[in-house]
């Protein structure tokens, strides 16, 4: 009886939270979820899309706001919802499974041992980790005859992502809205989340009592793999703080890689690598 009782609340839960993504927070969620979509053409007829969850609040919503755009069926695509377990505590799949089931989110769950393959590794273990886990999507993504992986990136890790890479890397560039693999053929990354914010996602997320994992990671506690979230962490301090004197220091971030001049940069790669300096054509066109 209990266990009804319970089934019952949770059913009850779902479809408030369906519901509230067509109402309380379409304007917050799906609506720049879809401007990204259409924007950047992400989603096309015919795509079928893994849509990729690691067990947190991003990507946990991109699912419910896929399955809000597969329900409007403008055209046909099919979609996937993907769950990698590169080595989760029993703990922590438990509760990815406990959300999804909360969710009403069909997930599919395969096995890597990537955790244990990085746990050595001296140098850069979270970069190494990332391409792996990467990589076994893209593969499994494609073993189901996905031609699309979509992962929960949203505005904020976009803007942070800009700066960390101008103070940190001394480069230019950001995490673009759709990228095509160079190692799976006909495979394509998105990131419909694009204009998504992540304070509405935290809203979304508390508004319905949510717990998602926050960092699933067996060695977040390493001085070499906390490095990364400290300094992504000391950005969204410099954001905020910057955006108290200048309310549209978030947007103008943003807009900066969109409103680049080549002719006002002292270099710039090319899409093959290729430098190219101001001064190399500085005296080309000089008329003595």
């Amino acid at each position: 009886m209990a266990e009804d009782v319970e089934k019952a609340a949770e059913d009850g839960l779902a479809l408030q939270i369906e519901e509230g993504l067509r109402k309380r927070f379409a304007r917050r969620l799906f609506t720049p979820f879809a401007r990204a979509i259409v924007q950047y053409k992400l989603v096309e007829p015919n795509d079928k899309i893994a849509v990729c969850i690691s067990g947190g609040k991003d990507s946990f919503l991109m699912a419910k706001l896929f399955q809000e755009l597969k329900r409007h069926d403008k055209f046909p695509f099919e979609l996937v919802y993907l769950v990698m377990d590169p080595g989760y505590s029993e703990e922590n799949r438990a509760r990815i499974r406990k959300n999804a089931e909360l969710l009403n989110i069909p997930i599919e769950i395969f096995e890597t041992n990537i955790f244990e393959s990085v746990v050595h590794v001296d140098k850069s273990p979270c970069y190494l980790c990332a391409r792996m886990r990467r990589g076994s999507l893209y593969h499994r993504a494609q073993e189901l005859g996905c031609n699309k992986i979509a992962l929960g990136h949203h505005f904020d890790d976009v803007i942070e992502t800009i700066l960390m890479g101008m103070l940190y890397a001394g480069q230019m560039q950001t995490m673009m809205p759709k990228l095509r693999s160079t190692n799976f053929a006909g495979m394509q990354l998105i990131r419909p989340m694009y204009f998504v914010r992540e304070k509405d996602i935290l809203a979304w997320r508390d508004a319905y009592g949510l717990e998602f994992l926050r960092c699933a990671c067996k060695f977040t506690e390493a001085a070499s793999c906390g490095s990364a979230d400290s300094k992504r962490q000391r950005v969204k301090e410099l954001i905020a703080a910057l955006k108290k004197e200048n309310p549209q220091v978030e947007q103008n971030i943003f807009k900066s890689v969109e409103n680049i001049s080549l002719n006002t940069v002292l270099a710039y790669k090319d899409k093959d690598g290729v430098r190219h300096a101001f001064e190399d054509e500085y005296d080309l066109d000089f008329d003595e």
